[in-house]
């Protein structure tokens, strides 16, 4: 502020810099440039660089794996090789023929249907009874929670060959532990019964051991899902006369809605490429009667010989999958829209 000889005082102009009392500021940066330095003098990745460099190694990792195999196996879908040509070495093209051969035998249907109804049913009973373990869970005590969860995680780490070995002893048919409860409660004809006579109810023992090995999964995702629910929402459900039934349908499951599709979805996944369980368990049989899709394909390419055709029910069995996928996507989606 200047003082002037008549005592009027004027201003100094508002758009001059401050000075800085201490030391001299530095200059900004340039639009489009880092405030600090490299460190080194590198000069650093550009920032939409860098996730694509970090993904990178997967990415790579996973075409090697994955992406090749299936390429071949899409090739080798569209050759005519059997035993002679796999010998011989030749790998005539076919085309299509596989695809059609396949679309037009009855027998392919009927494993179709088969591998969609065991799904259909494995799912279900995954779903709801480990759903209901998994409130059981919520429910118990400190000690006996801890039992039970110590069960299921032995139960699910159980090797698949174990368990099946474990199954097919129980359900023996001369030291089966199944036949001698059937005759001790009293029914005659299980002397020596045969539980594995027909496809039919070589697929419900198979269910069985789906089932077991797969409902803790759920139970243990079901209860660590249940802890995230509040205490005062099953209060406000209790003061408002709601019963067990509609607490879960009005306060569990809108909140668990997520992992319900997940879990659901994941389980279809899993549950539709059963190879091990089925295969180990009376392989496809009897008279191929309970082979769903991967031991389908797996019997046409190792016992059959037939290379090309396995492969393209392989193929076909993908795209089933990749359907049930996208049904899958429009869910989540349609959820987030809501959201």
């Amino acid at each position: 502020m200047t003082v002037h000889s008549q005592g009027a005082t004027t201003s100094a102009p508002q758009d001059a810099p401050p000075k800085s009392a201490g030391r001299p500021q530095a200059p900004a940066p340039a639009p489009g440039t880092s405030a600090v330095p490299p460190r080194g003098g590198r000069k650093p990745l550009p920032s939409g660089w860098l996730p694509y460099l970090l993904v990178a190694p997967a990415v790579l990792a996973l075409a090697t794996l994955l992406l090749y195999p299936l390429i071949k196996n899409v090739i080798l879908s569209l050759q005519d090789i059997n035993k002679v040509e796999f010998i011989q070495r030749k790998y005539p093209f076919a085309g299509l023929a596989n695809y059609t051969e396949l679309l037009g035998d009855s027998a392919f249907w009927t494993v179709v249907v088969r591998s969609f109804a065991f799904t259909l049913a494995n799912v279900a009973l995954i779903m709801v009874l480990g759903s209901l373990i998994g409130i059981l869970l919520n429910r118990l005590g400190t000690k006996m929670r801890l039992v039970l969860s110590m069960a299921l995680v032995m139960a699910w780490a159980m090797p698949i060959v174990a368990s099946v070995q474990v199954f097919r002893w129980l359900f023996d048919e001369q030291f089966g532990v199944m036949n001698w409860v059937m005759r001790t409660a009293g029914f005659s004809g299980y002397e020596q019964h045969n539980w594995m006579e027909t496809g039919l109810s070589t697929m419900v023992i198979v269910t069985l051991l789906v089932v077991w090995g797969s409902i803790p999964f759920v139970a243990l995702n079901m209860y660590a899902g249940l802890t995230t629910v509040g205490a005062e929402l099953y209060e406000a459900a209790r003061m408002d006369g709601a019963n067990g039934w509609q607490t879960f349908w009005k306060i569990v499951f809108p909140n668990l809605k997520p992992f319900f599709l997940i879990t659901t979805f994941l389980e279809v996944i899993w549950v539709f490429k059963a190879f091990t369980q089925v295969y180990a368990m009376n392989k496809g049989g009897p008279d191929r009667g309970s082979e769903i899709l991967p031991v389908f394909a797996y019997v046409e390419g190792q016992s059959q010989a037939h290379y090309g055709l396995a492969a393209a029910i392989s193929v076909l069995t993908i795209l089933i999958l990749v359907i049930v996928m996208s049904f899958y996507f429009r869910l989540i989606l349609k959820q987030e829209e809501e959201q």
